[in-house]
């Protein structure tokens, strides 16, 4: 059985996470997979201009709409995917007919120039055009999202960047399932685990941090205006992470006492967060390294993405981090898949691992960033970015 959009299970894959609310009924089981058969891709035909229809595949393709216990359901998680099927008419040949018309009903106008009511002739040709063109399914478009629904954390995992694409799945799911969904980005995680840990009033006192002497400012350029979450905590975290491993130790023990051993590698992103001296992307085998990269933190730039390697227990991840959400992008699982007790659930568990290990890696970081050790680490990390500091290492 192929899954060949199914990264979940298979090669790299990129997720971000969705908390999944209210889902009542019990373990994930028959009923529940007959309502993804009910509300399969393809049922509805897209036929009218600018239709959308969204609907369940089973995971073998995009026109799998076949569903079953055996096949969807896996270790208490359910991995299935959503087409989203749109036709309708790019707005850019919309316009070339609406300038075609407008030209061959004004032709003997002075001037050129069309009426009033030459324009609305035109703009009702131009709709009935698009809808006997719609109809045809030229302009008929497929679109496949992979999800993984673990079920038993109550998660939802989606198979690339949240927007658009996501939305549409939340909302398929929503309707079917009777759930609420609520996206997972660094500042949900920090404020999950205060709540868990007796932080809370800490955290929420908790304001940007200013890691260059002589900056101040109380939020970020890049920060979502419609959430009231610490996001800003996701780029403090990446930059507390590279301190830590130029400076102390390159194995973290996370919040819940499991030592992970970490590089960040391949990729970094950096952008000044008052948006004042833009954005900078460095490709290395290990960018933090290079010079250019010191030169941008000791600037006040701060990490927004970043690549690392992590070994926990002996299994290793490579990812790439983004700051904020949370979102994981490229990440391999290195499983030996040549094993023969190796199987799907020995992968779902692997991204269960992967999700808990960032995730306990920043609970070690909101400890401190909440407590009387965060005095300690944000004026060790001032040391490390003052540019005599810089050079002194560098001379050496």
């Amino acid at each position: 059985m192929g899954f060949s959009f199914m990264p979940f299970l298979s090669g790299s894959l990129s997720f971000e996470r969705f908390r999944v609310n209210q889902f009542e009924d019990g373990p994930f089981g028959q009923e529940h997979i007959e309502r993804m058969a009910e509300n399969v891709a393809g049922r509805t035909e897209t036929a009218n201009e600018e239709n959308v229809h969204l609907g369940f595949l089973g995971g073998d393709h995009l026109f799998d709409q076949d569903f079953d216990l055996a096949k969807n359901i896996i270790d208490d998680a359910v991995h299935f995917g959503v087409r989203v099927d749109t036709n309708q008419v790019p707005s850019v040949i919309k316009k070339a007919w609406l300038s075609m018309e407008l030209a061959a009903l004004s032709r003997e106008n002075p001037g050129g120039k069309p009426t009033k009511s030459q324009r609305k002739e035109a703009k009702e040709a131009v709709e009935q055009r698009c809808e006997n063109e719609a109809a045809t399914g030229k302009y008929r478009k497929f679109q496949q999202h992979a999800l993984l629904w673990d079920c038993s954390r109550d998660l939802l995992y989606y198979g690339g960047t949240a927007g658009t694409g996501s939305g549409h799945c939340i909302d398929l799911l929503e309707r079917v399932f009777g759930i609420e969904c609520g996206h997972i980005s660094a500042g949900v995680v920090a404020q999950d685990w205060a709540r868990d840990n007796d932080r809370y009033a800490e955290m929420d006192d908790v304001m940007p941090a200013s890691f260059v002497t002589g900056e101040a400012f109380s939020g970020v350029a890049w920060a979502n205006e419609h959430s009231q979450s610490p996001d800003f905590l996701g780029n403090e975290f990446l930059l507390w992470l590279w301190w830590m491993l130029e400076t102390e130790t390159d194995t973290i023990e996370t919040f819940d006492g499991i030592e992970v051993t970490l590089m960040l590698a391949k990729t970094l992103s950096l952008e000044c967060p008052i948006g004042e001296s833009g954005k900078e992307s460095i490709s290395a085998e290990c960018p933090v390294k290079l010079p250019e990269a010191m030169r941008a933190i000791q600037s006040g730039k701060l990490p927004r993405k970043t690549g690392m390697t992590l070994i926990r227990e002996g299994q290793q991840f490579d990812l790439t981090l983004q700051a904020e959400t949370f979102g994981i992008s490229g990440a391999r699982i290195h499983l030996d898949e040549d094993d023969d007790d190796f199987g799907p659930e020995d992968r779902i568990e692997a991204v269960r691992t992967l999700s808990d290990t960032i995730d306990g890696l920043f609970h070690t970081f909101c400890d401190r960033r909440t407590s009387e050790a965060w005095s300690a680490d944000l004026n060790g990390m001032r040391g490390w970015l003052a540019p005599t500091q810089a050079a002194r290492k560098s001379a050496a």
